[in-house]
Order: structure tokens, then sequence, then C-alpha cells
């Protein structure tokens, strides 16, 4: 609620208080959001290699919870201003922007340390080796994510109206307030939490495995020779076989640098396994850096009263959590155990499978998006407001079906991609396996920026106007949502080919199928006998 309390409704912040223009509001909401997606893997770092993940996490909520009230303050905003322009209007000063966006940066360090690191402690409270929380712990991050979006929802709906129609202080001073209340009740759980100690810095280990196995690429054969004792087995290609010379022995002084265990260089091969999905996450993580900036600024172009009520446009973003919701608990109480018939999987489908059928969601977005654009856009030629800007006598409502069809992906693929991460991360480097979900999210909203800001130039420099301009009655954000459909098929592509050589990390592998085989005999165990 914290975050998505200040987040959704930034762009429009910008817009009618610091009075900035489409692109460059965009811009500064997904670049801010994009550091706030990228700084949990320092907080990883720190996590696994020194504080450990609890005392990581109390850290940075207190650095989140002494700035989060900070961007609200009405001296951080320039006069206000009534013209519909905003190159017409008064700017902040220099330091209002420093004081303001110091602020919104230093949240961006306090969450690095809170989000890889208290779903990494939620999911470490379950035992592997217990079939029981073996079993619940499938379910874990999916209502992980229930809870986070019940959280949103409140941001997206409640927190909205209150900073459009009461006041922006009292409407993000209420998120700190909440994040009050959560750090409190997590601490008074401390008692009974199972914690982790920390088991050295996985970069340094990494980069051991990296640096032996390079210097040694030319002098050693593709064959093992006399490998460093250790624990899982090594598989035969080339990929393994350049990492696998980090555990050869050349000689009696062989350093940490030079001659690597091989428990570290599997573990190495694990986290480099994973890039290449990290990758084809990128691009669907661009498109949801699109819901609270160009698809919240589309409303505000809608007519947004029902009676004497007034829709805020972010508050559209509170249906992609309530659909996230609803598909949740769908795909958890009914579609899991229906498949799971068929597949004889205890997950229902693969984690890959699952994100691979949100990708195919994110094509479909952009596409119902780019349609609902060029309706929108033919309804401002109609009513004659394309080149004044004016509000289209068009509800709101129009757009609801993308903001809806985004929180069905979510379910499918933001919840699988946190549980993949996690899951196949090695158990000693857990908090930067879930700080990858968090990097994708970041280098997506980078990406939406740099998109952005190059198209939007692009196509002025070719005599367009440009498809996106602070009038959005005179843009063309049809094509390029179009633009993005196209771009997400090609992704949907490349996320084919990279899971095809995708090895899912072998103790995992085989757990699932010791967990089934539990399942059965427990199952089996508590028919009654008929002896009884």
């Amino acid at each position: 609620m914290a975050y998505y309390g200040i987040s959704t409704n930034l762009v429009i912040y910008l817009t009618k208080k610091l009075h900035q223009g489409t692109v460059k509001s965009s811009n500064n909401v997904t670049n801010w959001v994009g550091t706030i997606w990228m700084t949990p893997i320092l907080g990883a770092y720190i996590a696994d290699a020194h504080l450990g993940r609890y005392w990581t996490f109390v850290a940075a909520s207190a650095i989140y919870l002494s700035v989060s009230g900070t961007v609200s303050l009405p001296s951080l905003r320039p006069p206000h201003c009534t013209d519909p322009d905003p190159n017409n209007c008064p700017k902040a000063s220099t330091l209002q922007l420093g004081i303001f966006f110091g602020a919104l940066y230093t949240l961006a360090v306090g969450t690095g340390g809170t989000k890889p690191n208290i779903s990494t402690i939620g999911a470490d409270q379950f035992d592997d080796f217990e079939p029981r929380e073996k079993a619940h712990k499938l379910s874990f991050f999916n209502w992980w994510m229930f809870s986070i979006f019940f959280g949103t929802l409140f941001a997206n709906t409640v927190l909205v109206y209150i900073q459009d129609n009461v006041g922006w202080s009292i409407g993000y001073g209420l998120p700190t307030a909440g994040l009050l209340v959560s750090i409190v009740i997590f601490l008074a759980g401390t008692p009974f939490y199972r914690h982790r100690v920390p088991g050295g810095s996985p970069f340094t280990r990494m980069a051991r495995v990296i640096v032996a196995a390079g210097r040694k690429w030319k002098r050693l054969s593709s064959r093992f020779g006399n490998l460093v004792p250790g624990c899982c087995s090594v598989l035969n290609n080339y990929y393994d076989r350049f990492l696998n010379k980090a555990a050869v022995q050349t000689g009696s002084d062989d350093g940490p640098w030079m001659l690597c265990p091989v428990t570290q260089v599997e573990e190495t091969k694990q986290m480099l396994r994973m890039i290449p999905i990290l990758v084809a996450t990128f691009i669907p993580s661009t498109m949801i850096a699109q819901i609270n900036t160009l698809f919240v600024k589309q409303g505000t172009t809608l007519h947004r009263q029902i009676g004497s009520f007034h829709i805020p446009p972010a508050s559209l973003t509170g249906f992609v959590t309530l659909s996230m919701l609803i598909s949740v608990v769908l795909y958890d109480r009914f579609l899991v155990p229906l498949v799971r018939k068929w597949t004889k999987n205890p997950r229902g489908i693969t984690l890959l499978q699952r994100m691979g059928i949100g990708i195919v969601f994110h094509i479909v977005i952009m596409l119902v998006a780019s349609l609902t654009e060029r309706h929108r856009l033919s309804e401002a030629r109609k009513h004659g407001v394309v080149e004044s800007g004016g509000q289209i006598p068009l509800s709101i409502f129009v757009l609801l079906p993308q903001f809806v069809l985004m929180g069905t992906a979510d379910a499918f693929l933001e919840v699988a991609k946190i549980e993949f991460f996690y899951d196949q991360a090695p158990e000693s480097m857990k908090s930067l396996g879930t700080s990858y979900s968090t990097t994708s999210l970041g280098i997506g909203n980078f990406i939406s920026s740099f998109l952005l800001s190059t198209i939007s130039d692009v196509t002025k420099r070719h005599g367009h106007k440009g498809w996106i301009l602070n009038n959005l009655n005179a843009s063309h954000l049809d094509y390029y949502y179009a633009f993005f459909s196209v771009l997400n098929f090609l992704n949907l592509g490349f996320f084919l080919v990279v899971i095809r050589f995708y090895v899912y990390k072998a103790e995992v592998s085989d757990s699932m199928h010791v967990l089934a085989e539990e399942l059965k005999e427990n199952a089996r165990l508590r028919e009654p006998s008929s002896n009884e």
C-alpha cells in the first residue's frame, strides 16, 4: 500500500502539481520506478553476504519510513496553475525538484532492502524436507501476491480518491502510517521466524568461478581431470565444460581465484542459466510500466463523472489489482487441481509454462489497447476536440478491458516469475534470485523511458507531429501500442527458444517428484483399511 500509494498517481501529481508534460512526467515515473525495482540487487547482496534477510529488511524499512511522507510537502510544489498546457505554467525550482526527487530516490534505497527479502523470509518459513510444509509452499507465492495486491487495491481506490479530492498531503501521509503499522506487525512475529545465516557474497563466489574458468580455458582440455570435492552433478556440454574448469586442480598453489569447489561452480551455473529467462521478461515488464503512465493519462481525456461522483483516472489501476486477485484465487483453487489430474505435476503446470501464458496475454493486451485508442481518437475527431485537447464525451470505462487483462496476465507471469527465480536459485543465493524478478521490472521501466523518448523524437523528426504529445487527442498512442504488440510477439518467440534449452535445478526437480509420491502415500494412509 505504501509503495503503490505513491507510484499509482505519481504521473498525475507531476502533471498537475509540478506542471510537467506527457513525455517528461511519464519518463520521470518510469525512471524512478525502474530504480525502485533495480535497487533490490543491492539489498539482496547485503542480505546474503552481510546482515542476513531479517536485519536488512528492518534497516531498509526504517529508511523507507523516514522519507515516505516527504514527497507530499506543499513547499516542494510551484504555485497552482489552471492552464491545461503545462508549458505555460510556472516550473518548480531546482531546490524544490532536488528535495522532491531526492526523497523519491531515497525511498528507492529503502525499497531495495525490503522487496527481495520479505518474500524470501516468508518462503524460508517452510521446511522443504517436511511434505506438508513443502505442499503449502507451492501455494505461498500465489497468496503472497494476493496479499500484496490486496494492499494495492486499497492504494488504487481509496488513496487515489483522497489524493484527487481531499488533498495530496493526507493522500501521501496515509501510506506512511500504514507502513508503520506493517513494520510493527512484522517485528511482533520475530520470535517465531526461522532465520537464515548469511552465506557470504554471492557476487564474489560467482566472480571467482568465472575468473578461475577464464584463466584456465586455454590451459585445460574439456575433460574434467582432478575435481575439487563437492556436491551436485555436472552436465557434459560446452557451457558447463567451460565453468567446470574452475574446479580442476592445476597445481598445489591454486588460490580461491584459481580453484573453486564444485558446489560453488554449480551455484554459478544455476544463476547464469536463469539470465536468458530473465531477459525474456524485460518486454512484458515494459508493458506493465504503461499502467501508471500512458494508461492513466488516457483516462484524463475521457468522461469521468457518475452522477456527482468524480472518478480519478488512476483508480482504474484498481481493476488490474481486482482482476489479479480473482485470477490468483481461481488459478490456485480450481485450475491447479483440475490440471494436476492430467499433468501429475503438483503445481498443475510448470512455472515456465505459466510465464509463457502470461506473455501471450501481453500480446492480446496491447492489441486491445491499440484498438481502444483508435476508437478514442475517432471520438475526439467526431466531437471536434483534437486540437483543443478537451475532454471526450466517452466513458472512462472504455479503457477497462486493458486494465482487467493486465491483472490476469500478472496472475500468470508475475507470480510465476518471482516463484521461479526463488525456486531455482541456490540455497545461499535466494535473495539474489528473488531480486532477478524485481530487476526485470526495473529494466522494463528503463526500456519504457527509452522507447517513449526515442519514438517521440523520431516521429517528430520525420515531419509528423509525433506519436506521443502533451495533447493526447492529437497523438497516436494506437500506433505506439500496436508497436508494443509486435514487440511482445517477437519476445514470445525468444522465450520459446530459451526455455527449450533450460535445465531445471536438479534437487528442485527431484523434490517435486518426491513430493508427488509423498502426497499420494499420505492420501493412501489416510484411507480406512478393510479391517476397520
